[in-house]
This record gives structure tokens, C-alpha cells and sequence, in this order.
């Protein structure tokens, strides 16, 4: 059968890890360190090469299925024991996982000679979390001109080094100041409606009539696609557009008759997608959150309890809590890193340590009871400890927002403060698009 648009080779070019490594090679762009192992002595030597922690999946999934973050020799062993049937057919790739980065998703539309950059998401949480499990922001919210400029060069090099003809959709990850290739989906990708309605553009219908020979100069003059700029090039006063992903949590339990863990990982849970539009981050990312799971909490009482890895980085949005009215709980571990930095938190047990001598209720009895607000709970690598476990399944049940990474912390308190201030405005999808248009005619 004849294909149109973007040739099985090309989609090949990108799948195929050799071969899109010689795509890279060529264009003179970074990827993580990675390797392809058949056993698990082969495995444990890429991995003792690249370092850990590193990112272990199946070659040729989707969704990130049967993908872990393995942070140790003897899970690596546990994983390929359990996880996957290796055979020199199906190898098991194994990625240097990239630590403290910011994930950058691209849709792009390359006719062969020209591309159109259909629009930027900067992910809220960092890389590590399935790109359909984040939260993203278009326009990206601390990406500058430079960024954007090396985003559009980096994907221009990769579609036509892929051979794409219509849509393409590439992960990064931005690292310091290196730009790393992730992977390049040659295809629509689920981020294309988002961006469609985040940039008033239908991407899907330019990229079905690129597919069938048109170019983006014809569709620049007939007024499919703006005549000057691109999705990276938006008006500064353009909305911001928040995307959040709706995890089925409630909808599932244990056999023990539970709900499951909430935890965000290299596997994609969520079941849908909402998003929120408005003209600042803070007030967006509110939108979004209460299309998801519902409005963000303004007071009441938040339990905080973080890694070490993320003690630091919570410190100012706890200190904002606070500021905000709220009264913080938190672990022992937790409470002594806010209260040396000045801020009160009143320390309460764990669930492992049961009931005080004189009754004091564990956080997981405290939830159960309605006396918790919002939750911040960060465990190590992808599964955590039993008693983070049970916090979180404890929010499920009982419906409090529940943030499982720092940068959700972050995000939410922006989204706090902006529901404080009474700044949340509605208006259609629509008035969305006449804005941004009118916007781009006139800048």
C-alpha cells in the first residue's frame, strides 16, 4: 500500500536506536549515554559505564511500559529477572538517566525544505516523569530566546535527518546548559491537541495536507498557518496554557482493597488530559488542577514530608505555605530542615510509629480524619517506603491533593497565591484564538 507523508523508513530512522544514533551523530547533537544488553552481565556493564542511576526499559514499547529508573546493581538484576524477556531480538536498553532537568516537549510540522514549529512545553515536573503523566506549560515559563532558537535549529536537523514529511514530535532535556535528544516521535503525538488549542493552529489538518505534498509556505498563504512566526515565536502578552494529566487513582485499588500509589514514574498512568488557559503561570496552573482533581486548597493545614534529595528545594514554596496562612505538619526529618530556616512546622508520627503515649495521631490517621488539606510527599526513585505508600494511598481515599514532586510544590503555590488574589477569569476557546490572533497581527 502507498504511504503518504512520513516513509516507514524514516519512521524506522527514529524508532531504531542505531540508526536515529547516526541521525545525532550527523547533526552534531547530544544524547544521554546509552547501550543495548541481551543479559544481564551486558546490561551491568553499560551500567556500570554510564553511572547510576539509569533508565531501563524494553526496546519498542509504549507509554514507557515495563520502563523503571534503577538505582542499584541489584535491582538492575531484580529488573531483568523479573521485568522483560531479553533475547537478541528484544535487547533491553539501558539510558543514563538525567538527574536535575528541565523536559522540553516540541510538535513540528517539516515539509522537506521548511519547518514549522508548532509550539514548546516546558514540563513542570522534571525528566524522569512520563511525558503524558507531566504537567507542561506553553509558552515555556523559564526557557529565553536562545533556548527556543536552539530548540527550532536541534529540530530541523532531526526531521530532516529522519526524512519527516508532516508532523514530528521531540523530547529534550535540558541539562546545565547541554541540550540532550531524548526521542523524536515521526508522528502526532498526544501533546498535538494541546498545542493546536494553546496556539490557535490545527496542526493535525496543516500535517495531513503537508503529508499529501503541500508546503508550509502554501499553507502560511492560504491562512491554515499564521503568515509570519510559529508556535515558538508567540506575542509576549500571549495566554499562558497549562496541561495536567488526570490519573485514575480513585478508580483502582489493591487486593488488599486500597488505592494504588500515586507516584509518577517512567511508565504512563494517566487516563486523560484537561487544560488550563489564563494570562499568567500561577493562575493557568490553578485552572488546570481543577479540571483534574479539583480546586487547590487557599488554607487549612499541609503535611509536608520530602526526600533528602529535595529537602533543599522545598524550603521557599513550604516558606510560601506558610505565608499563605497555612499550618505545616511534616515529618521528624522534614520539620527540623523548615524550622532551622525560621519556618513553623509542627512535627507528627509516622504511621510505622503508631500512636503517641498520650494519643497523638499518626499523619495517616490525621488524613483518614479530614484533618489534612494538601499533602507533599516525595519518595525515593519510583516506588518509596511503605509509610510513604500509605500517605499516599491515605489521600486518595480521602480526595486530598496529593504532590508527589517538588516541582508540583512549586507550581501549586503559584497557583495558591494567584487563587488568593481572586484573579480567575473564564473564557471560551474562542476568545482564546481571536486573542492570539489578534495579537500575532499586531506584533
Amino acid at each position: 500500500m502507498p504511504i503518504v507523508g512520513t516513509s516507514p523508513e524514516a519512521i524506522d530512522a527514529a524508532e531504531d536506536r542505531g540508526a536515529f544514533g547516526r541521525v545525532l551523530a550527523e547533526a552534531g547533537l547530544p544524547a544521554p549515554k546509552h547501550g543495548t544488553a541481551t543479559t544481564f552481565a551486558g546490561a551491568k556493564a553499560i551500567a556500570d559505564e554510564i553511572g547510576y542511576p539509569v533508565l531501563v526499559r524494553p526496546s519498542y514499547v509504549l507509554g514507557g511500559r515495563g520502563m523503571e529508573i534503577v538505582y542499584d546493581e541489584t535491582r538492575l538484576a531484580s529488573y531483568i529477572e523479573e521485568s522483560t524477556e531479553i533475547s537478541p531480538s528484544r535487547p533491553v536498553l539501558v539510558d543514563r538517566f538525567l538527574d536535575d532537568t528541565i523536559e522540553i516537549d516540541v510538535d513540528a510540522l517539516y515539509d522537506g525544505e521548511e519547518l514549522y514549529l508548532g509550539g514548546v512545553m516546558e514540563h513542570i515536573e522534571e525528566a524522569g516523569i512520563h511525558s503524558g503523566d507531566s504537567a507542561c506549560a506553553l509558552p515555556p515559563i523559564t526557557l529565553g530566546g536562545y533556548d527556543i532558537k536552539r530548540l527550532r535549529t536541534s529540530t530541523e536537523a532531526i526531521a530532516k535527518g529522519v526524512g519527516v514529511r508532516g508532523l514530528i514530535n521531540i523530547q529534550f532535556a535540558l541539562s546545565g546548559d547541554i541540550l540532550y535528544v531524548l526521542e523524536a516521535n515521526p508522528r502526532a503525538s498526544r501533546t498535538v491537541p494541546f498545542t493546536s488549542k494553546a496556539t490557535a493552529v490545527p496542526l493535525a489538518k496543516a500535517a495531513a495536507r503537508i503529508s499529501l505534498g503541500a508546503t508550509v509556505a502554501e499553507l502560511r498563504a492560504e491562512g491554515l498557518l499564521p503568515a509570519t512566526g510559529d508556535g515558538g515565536t508567540l506575542p509576549l502578552d500571549a495566554p499562558i496554557s497549562v496541561k495536567e494529566a488526570v490519573m485514575p487513582w480513585s478508580r483502582f485499588r489493591d487486593p488488599s482493597g486500597r488505592g494504588v500509589d500515586t507516584v509518577l514514574g517512567p511508565e504512563m498512568r494517566s487516563t486523560g488530559e484537561v487544560m488550563g488557559i489564563d494570562a499568567v503561570f500561577g493562575t493557568a496552573y490553578a485552572k488546570s488542577q481543577a479540571g483534574a482533581y479539583g480546586p487547590l486548597p487557599t488554607k487549612g493545614r499541609a503535611f509536608i514530608s520530602v526526600a533528602n534529595r529535595d529537602k533543599r528545594a522545598m524550603i521557599f514554596p513550604a516558606r510560601e505555605l506558610a505565608q499563605h496562612g497555612f499550618e505545616l505538619l511534616a515529618t521528624s526529618g522534614t520539620a527540623e530542615v523548615l524550622q532551622r530556616h525560621g519556618i513553623p512546622a509542627t512535627v507528627v508520627r509516622k504511621q510505622y510509629e503508631g500512636e503517641g503515649p498520650a494519643g497523638e495521631k499518626t499523619i495517616v490517621q490525621l488524613i483518614h480524619e479530614g484533618g489534612v488539606d494538601l499533602i507533599v510527599n516525595t519518595p525515593y526513585g519510583t516506588s518509596g517506603r511503605l509509610d510513604g505508600y500509605e500517605i499516599r494511598t491515605a489521600a486518595v481515599a480521602r480526595a486530598v491533593p496529593c504532590l508527589t514532586t517538588v516541582q508540583a510544590l512549586a507550581a501549586a503555590v503559584q497557583g495558591i497565591e494567584a487563587l488568593g488574589r481572586g484573579a480567575t477569569g473564564v473564557a471560551s476557546l474562542q476568545e482564546h484564538a481571536e486573542r492570539l490572533t489578534a495579537a500575532r497581527e499586531e506584533s
